[in-house]
């Protein structure tokens, strides 16, 4: 009897042999735009979750030398990414279709991943924080424990917000890329213009230096403060970037996307203005001869222009904008995780600068934070849709094949769960718990990418030594606060 292929040993069908498709060659600004687009999503989603709500609560309570830890999160993160899309382009499948190729069985992964991604995105937290930036513009004032209900109402419209969204156009993937290159484009130009006009030359002195982990005033590096609280430097650790499923939630665009493989694979369409689309339930494999290692090469330049140029610079600047402006305007050592923590930057300045000022920022939060939430709740629904789809027959078979059908019947369930969440706690606190997830998945899912990266794929196509150690590196990284954080519990 034939032993089954590597791949195929824990119950999923073998890949099928295809060509590699050609890349694109884009040319000029416009070009680069359009050939890109999985790493301005995942950008999007950053921006909402560490940059725009957990550094800056950090960078106010403990100062600007933590910014170390942001940067070598972005740094591992990239490189994670990266090695995301290698197995995507190669296979055309998401990488937790990778993950559950792997012993035990497919099923056993299958439920690990779901729980962990519940887990993590599960909560509509930046719906929740972006409503206190709503609140915010209509009331002129911070939300206090009175007004939880008001709250709650304009986060449930923000979540059937997102839902509406994700109801319409052809490809979802390219309607999150349209709106995320808006995103990207209005509040990196709008955050500029701010630090420009408000933030004295000495504070960004001060941010740059930390990075190092460095202090000018102190004349002295500061690595960890006394006392830090380790379940907030978890999960600034984790959401500096997208933090575990956020970043995995990469494979399934690119798929979309149509980078490499993906383009023989198929995608998931919309409800409405989209039509029924074959969705390949399993990858593919591709002879490495000269001509198609020429295509690899054209593929993986358009993965280093998508992830080191947009999602890692974007990612930097994007942490050290906004804790400028919130360093500058909140005072030092205050903690600002309540239901305000989107509206405490806008309404420091507009006491200080005065309503438009204010104004413009609390309409930045509310912008930034919904697009999270939509990126995010979008990518749990898809991830959650590519398990389902690849380990079920059945649901294959059901109603024609249609992966609209199980996509929207997720979609539904998730809506209806986020909506009672909304109510189980803080935004701010779910946040929390959201990026600490995050943190164990990344811990965990480095070293099964370096698996199915190094097992699965042919030599030729495998990580260099230096990446194997990158993800072995950020895997022990994420680990050592999740073990902090636990540790502190008891």
């Amino acid at each position: 009897m034939t032993e089954a292929p590597l791949e195929a040993r824990s119950g999923l069908d073998p890949y099928r042999e295809a060509e590699l498709p050609l890349p694109p060659n884009p040319q000029g600004l416009r070009g680069w735009i359009a050939a890109t687009g999985p790493g301005v999503i995942l950008l999007g989603a950053s921006i909402g979750s560490g940059e725009f709500l957990l550094g800056p609560a950090v960078m106010v309570k403990h100062g600007f030398t933590l910014l170390w830890i942001a940067g070598i999160a972005i740094v591992l993160q990239t490189l994670f990414n990266t090695e995301l899309m290698r197995y995507t382009i190669a296979t055309g499948e998401p990488v937790l279709t990778g993950f559950m190729r792997t012993k035990p069985r497919s099923s056993f992964w299958a439920w690990f991943y779901v729980v962990l991604g519940f887990l993590q995105l599960g909560w509509p937290a930046w719906a929740g924080t972006a409503a206190g930036a709503i609140f915010f513009l209509f009331a002129k004032r911070l939300p206090v424990a009175a007004d939880a209900n008001m709250v709650y109402i304009c986060g449930v419209a923000t979540y059937l917000v997102c839902f509406s969204i994700l109801l319409v156009g052809k490809r979802i993937e390219r309607t999150l890329e349209v709106l995320n290159w808006i995103l990207v484009a209005t509040i990196m130009t709008g955050l500029v213009v701010l630090v420009a006009l408000l933030v004295p030359p000495e504070t960004w002195a001060r941010g740059l230096a930390g990075y190092a982990g460095y202090d000018p005033s102190a004349g002295k590096f500061v690595f960890l403060p006394s006392g830090a609280d380790w379940f907030l430097l978890g999960a600034f650790a984790a959401f500096s970037g997208a933090g575990g499923f956020g970043n995995i939630a990469l494979s399934n665009w690119a798929r979309d996307k149509g980078y490499g493989m993906g383009k023989t694979a198929g995608f998931i369409p919309a409800a409405i203005g989209g039509e029924k689309v074959h969705l390949s339930h399993t990858g593919f494999k591709f002879a490495t001869t000269p001509d198609a290692m020429q295509r690899w090469q054209g593929w993986w330049r358009l993965v280093r222009a998508d992830q080191y140029v947009v999602f890692f610079v974007g990612a930097m600047l994007g942490m050290l904008l906004p804790a400028l402006l919130y360093v500058t305007f909140v005072p030092h050592g205050a903690d600002i995780r309540g239901l305000g923590i989107a509206a405490a930057l806008a309404n420091a300045i507009n006491d200080a600068r005065g309503p438009i000022f204010g104004g413009a920022i609390a309409l930045m939060a509310m912008w930034v934070l919904f697009k999270t939430q939509l990126d995010l709740f979008e990518g749990l629904v898809r991830q959650l849709t590519d398990i389902v789809w690849t380990g079920s027959k059945q649901v294959r078979n059901w109603r024609g094949g249609d992966v609209r059908l199980v996509y929207y019947g997720i979609l539904i369930i998730s809506v209806v769960w986020g909506l009672i969440a909304l109510r189980m706690a803080q935004p701010i606190f779910l946040l929390q718990i959201a990026a600490n997830m995050g943190g164990l998945t990344l811990a965990i899912a480095a070293l099964h990418l370096l698996y199915i990266n190094t097992k699965f794929l042919p030599p030729k196509l495998r990580p260099s030594m230096p990446r194997r150690i990158g993800l072995v590196l950020l895997s022990v990284f994420y680990g050592a606060f999740v073990v902090r954080w636990i540790g502190g519990m008891f």
